[in-house]
């Protein structure tokens, strides 16, 4: 069966997410204005406790995926260890060298420190900046990674259908492909159909809250719609009964 993940910023999504039926959460901050960001130990904390399986994103900053700074991967390191003492069941984490391969080495730094054996971990949508995806996903392999978030390499999932389904075929069971990247509720089927392992989507949307001037010039903040979230939810629960029905 297809596992569903919710990418959510707060408790209320991660409720909600629960609510929808999902298998886990993404737990990051600024998802629509950076692509996601670590969350404060606060919110990971009191999300840990909203009863869902909580992976949680350790990126110290918006922008690209290379890091030659001491300080950034020390960072990450300071976030992921304290991540997983507030009990997540999942790291998500990604590096790449300057000519866009998985960075190994950064990866390790990062991880440093903490049992790896006994939580999940996702590589993730760095993968997307790299030509050569089928070697990205060996060296993963290689490597304990449990999955990939991956819109194949498109702006939108829905427009990487064709390398999802290459993706899968090269991972051969060896590790998770989940697909994740503008995914709207009406890609599901679809995105089903390439036997993908997992979709990944945030299903937000916007609420007015003007924050003035010293509010950083937004309108609003982001929260998880709980009727987007239970149709995708019933989507996938649809796409998977067409694919698996029940003998």
């Amino acid at each position: 069966m297809t596992a569903l993940e919710f990418a959510v910023q707060d408790v209320a999504g991660a409720l909600g997410a629960r609510r929808a039926g999902a298998d886990r959460v993404e737990l990051c901050a600024a998802l629509g204005s950076t692509g996601g960001l670590t969350a404060s130990i606060g919110t990971i904390e009191a999300v840990v406790g909203a009863g869902v399986p909580v992976h949680a994103l350790i990126r110290c900053r918006a922008g690209g995926f290379v890091y030659t700074d001491d300080d950034e991967i020390a960072v990450m390191n300071a976030d992921a260890r304290a991540a997983v003492a507030a009990g997540v069941t999942g790291l998500v984490v990604g590096a790449l060298t300057q000519d866009h391969r998985v960075d190994i080495e950064v990866v390790r730094r990062v991880l440093d420190g903490i049992e790896v054996e006994d939580i999940e971990l996702t590589f993730h949508r760095a993968i997307d900046q790299i030509d050569d995806r089928s070697a990205a996903l060996d060296a993963l392999i290689d490597n304990g990674m449990t999955r990939v978030l991956t819109s194949g390499g498109a702006s939108r999932c829905a427009e990487g259908l064709d390398e999802l389904a290459a993706m899968v075929e090269h991972a051969d069971r060896r590790i998770q492909i989940m697909a994740g990247g503008g995914v709207a509720v009406s890609d599901v089927r679809a995105l089903c159909r390439t036997g993908v392992d997992a979709i990944h989507l945030s299903a937000r949307r916007v609420v007015a809250d003007d924050g003035g001037p010293g509010g950083g010039g937004t309108s609003g903040h982001e929260q998880l719609d709980n009727q987007l979230a239970a149709a995708a939810a019933a989507q996938l629960r649809s796409a998977d009964s067409a694919e698996h029905p029940t003998a």
